[in-house]
């Protein structure tokens, strides 16, 4: 009998492409994986890889597994879904992963009311960037997950995924205090209408400054760059940081300009200018599709959704004087 777990290595390689891929994707080293596709393939009794360069290539009857075995996970994935509905109460663990912001956040308030209706429920928590999500997701490392869609950086869409809208932020432009100057005139690019300029304005001030981006590879600097080049020019990276509290004490101390959403404006020090930009950042709450009737993904996604509410009602209730007043225009979606 050939083993799912050792099945799904190799729908992820068929898809990723790389070893190395799927290790990351998996969380555990390219030996592991190797390993484990070597006794898939001795409990096969065929050959399905081959050596091409330095990595791995399907072989015919390889590629044919791969391609049958994302039915066999959905159905699997069903029936776990059908038995966990049938239980009195929910247990085991259930594994959700996060970006930073939402760790400090939104997750606290819905861990503590999954924990108090769900005691049975072992929650586990993974930090790691949007980007990394939905391979985590497809490679069974998590549950659940809260991923983002940015103005300029559309997210390809996966069959394998369903979302839920959680909210929406909007973009802002963090500066020193007293440290942007006036609007440049563009030079040796189209002429912009007036529109445009108004509407670009707080990113062509700051087009000559530092600016402070995540690392490369995330969703957060891929955004930055973007939204650059729409107003007409590469910004000029200084400093690389993926924690916008460390941005934001950058940006406080005179290092550069970033582009902060509002989730990260819980803890903002003194001396930090803000000015929307036109750019918006979108969370969504992301799972497996054939785990969409599983009642623990459910009851999670229903916390978070409430999590989120509670959120954003504190920063309207703390009202335009707190320093996390800059949050209040983010858009909880509702149930």
């Amino acid at each position: 009998m050939l083993d799912v777990r050792k099945m799904r290595l190799l729908r992820e390689l068929a898809r990723l492409g790389t070893i190395a891929a799927v290790a990351q994707a998996e969380f555990c080293t390219p030996s592991a994986v190797s390993q484990q596709l070597s006794a898939l393939e001795r409990e096969a009794g065929v050959q399905l890889l081959r050596r091409s360069g330095r990595g791995v290539e399907l072989t015919a009857a390889g590629a044919d597994l791969a391609d049958r075995t994302e039915p066999v996970l959905a159905l699997l994935e069903e029936a776990a879904s059908a038995l966990a509905a049938s239980r009195a109460e929910l247990a085991g663990e259930f594994r959700i992963g996060a970006f930073q912001t939402a760790v400090r956040t939104l997750l606290p308030a819905a861990l503590v009311a999954l924990g108090a209706e769900h005691p049975r429920l072992e929650l586990r928590v993974t930090e790691l960037d949007p980007a990394q999500a939905p391979d985590a997701l497809r490679a069974g490392v998590l549950d659940i997950a809260l991923v983002h869609e940015y103005d300029f950086v559309p997210a390809e869409p996966d069959p394998a995924l369903r979302a839920k809208p959680l909210l929406e932020e909007t973009i802002f432009l963090a500066s020193a205090a007293g440290e942007r100057g006036e609007l440049p005139v563009p030079t040796g690019e189209p002429a912009l209408t007036s529109g445009e300029v108004a509407t670009l304005r707080p990113l062509l001030v700051a087009r000559e400054q530092p600016w402070i981006v995540a690392s490369p590879g995330t969703l957060c600097h891929l955004m930055a760059v973007r939204l650059c080049q729409g107003a007409g020019f590469a910004p000029r990276i200084r400093h690389y940081a993926d924690d916008f509290a460390a941005v934001l004490t950058l940006v406080a101390a005179g290092q550069g300009v970033a582009l902060v959403p509002e989730l990260a404006l819980a803890d903002r020090p003194d001396g930090v200018m803000l000015t929307p930009v036109p750019a918006r950042r979108r969370t969504l709450i992301a799972f497996r599709a054939a785990a969409s009737a599983h009642p623990a993904v459910t009851a999670c996604a229903t916390a978070i959704q409430s999590a989120a509410a509670s959120y954003r009602a504190g920063c309207l209730a703390r009202g335009p004087s707190s320093a996390r007043s800059a949050a209040v225009h983010a858009v909880v979606v509702s149930r």
